[in-house]
């Protein structure tokens, strides 16, 4: 046999080992829905939004926050406001004569970072349950009512919901939320998951710690240290919202590379976790340590090895496999490829995790985060 396709196909099957572990150990456990003893729980909650120059979009947020089914009265809202526009105005004219819920508003004297915004509005929240939530994005009616319901559960101390419908129609997206809805709904059931959402996540107030102030994964800091401090931190699909993303291979790189990078961070930040904490340092972040740091490296050295094997065995013609993969690209930022759409998806899912890394290691990264007008749009 020829040694390049030897070492490529070697690379790929190390490559596609771990991912089909856990395929089996999915199959074994078989999770559906919260793994959490919910019960029925009224709690006082404080709701987190953050802002910065959401004057086209804050009223519609706003009346998707009072439509919630849950009494307004036990309900506050704390904003945290950044802007240079006249959102905070918005705010405080939409609330003007409204008895419930109650609003806290804390106007920021500059823009510092979504991190420690986030850590102010936290230490302001003076309610049982507190909820994040991001001002483009919607929450379904039942949402507090789910989340409340999770942390009646005494060992659970946050949750987090699935993006049920992608605003926009990113198919892209959709696939990749629907795999990694099966992947958070295991690791749940293992113990608990790792990645939190910035659209809609719960918490015991009691339970919340402040996070680094050059965090770029807030949600997910804040339930890893949650986690090491001995609750669970669990996802449950019941809890829904919406969110707007790009198919656009380009355009998802300014989406999704921050995420990566605050991610990326996190994991080597707490990698003292591997190996503790149940189920969840033995099995979670392990698997998460793949997909998000190991993965993407082996997938690029996967296809410079493939192409070599094709040159070696095929001469020009085996260059039909960078270009392959070129169709396979185009087709799935264009929505095109059917049952194929989640391949693609986490496939677009690591190149963004790669371009993340290089980032990190070239020293970028901060905690501010630019405004995506086409995505604005396809909230409005």
């Amino acid at each position: 046999m020829n040694p390049l396709v030897a070492v490529a196909g070697a690379l790929v099957a190390v490559t596609a080992l771990p991912y089909l572990a856990y395929l089996a150990l999915y199959a074994a456990v078989g999770p559906s829905g919260s793994p959490a003893d919910k019960r029925e729980s009224e709690p006082t909650v404080s709701i987190v939004l953050p802002t910065y120059n959401e004057s086209g979009i804050i009223e519609k947020k706003l009346d998707d926050v009072v439509s919630l089914d849950y009494p307004m009265e036990k309900v506050e809202l704390v904003v945290v406001d950044s802007s240079d526009d006249e959102t905070p105005d918005r705010i405080e004219e939409y609330f003007a004569d409204r008895e419930h819920p109650d609003l806290n508003l804390i106007r920021e004297q500059e823009r510092r970072g979504l991190a420690p915004a986030l850590n102010d509005a936290y230490a302001a929240a003076g309610n049982e349950m507190v909820v994040k939530t991001d001002c483009d994005s919607y929450v379904a009616d039942d949402a507090l009512r789910e989340a409340a319901a999770n942390l009646a559960d005494p060992d659970v101390a946050a949750v987090t919901g699935q993006n049920a419908e992608v605003l926009g129609g990113s198919e892209v997206e959709a696939g990749y939320r629907g795999v990694q809805a099966h992947i958070q709904t295991l690791e749940s059931h293992l113990d608990s998951t790792l990645i939190f959402h910035g659209p809609f996540s719960a918490f015991e107030n009691d339970a919340i710690v402040p996070i680094d102030p050059n965090s770029l994964a807030d949600d997910t800091e804040l339930a890893l240290k949650i986690r090491r401090g001995g609750d669970r931190v669990l996802f449950d699909p019941a809890v829904r919202y919406k969110e707007a993303s790009h198919s656009d291979f380009g355009k998802r790189r300014l989406q999704k590379d921050r995420r990566g990078m605050g991610l990326i961070r996190l994991l080597a930040q707490h990698r003292d976790a591997l190996g503790k904490y149940g189920n969840y340092g033995k099995l979670v972040l392990p698997f998460n340590w793949w997909f998000m740091v190991v993965s993407p490296w082996l997938v690029a050295i996967d296809v410079l090895a493939l192409t070599a094997a094709g040159v070696s065995v095929a001469g020009v013609a085996g260059l039909a496999v960078p270009a392959a993969l070129g169709v396979f690209v185009w087709l799935g930022q264009k929505d095109l490829l059917g049952p194929l759409q989640a391949v693609y998806a986490v496939f677009d899912s690591q190149v963004s995790l790669l371009h993340a890394a290089v980032e990190l290691l070239r020293g970028k990264g901060d905690g501010t985060w630019e405004v995506d007008e086409e995505l604005r749009e396809a909230f409005e």
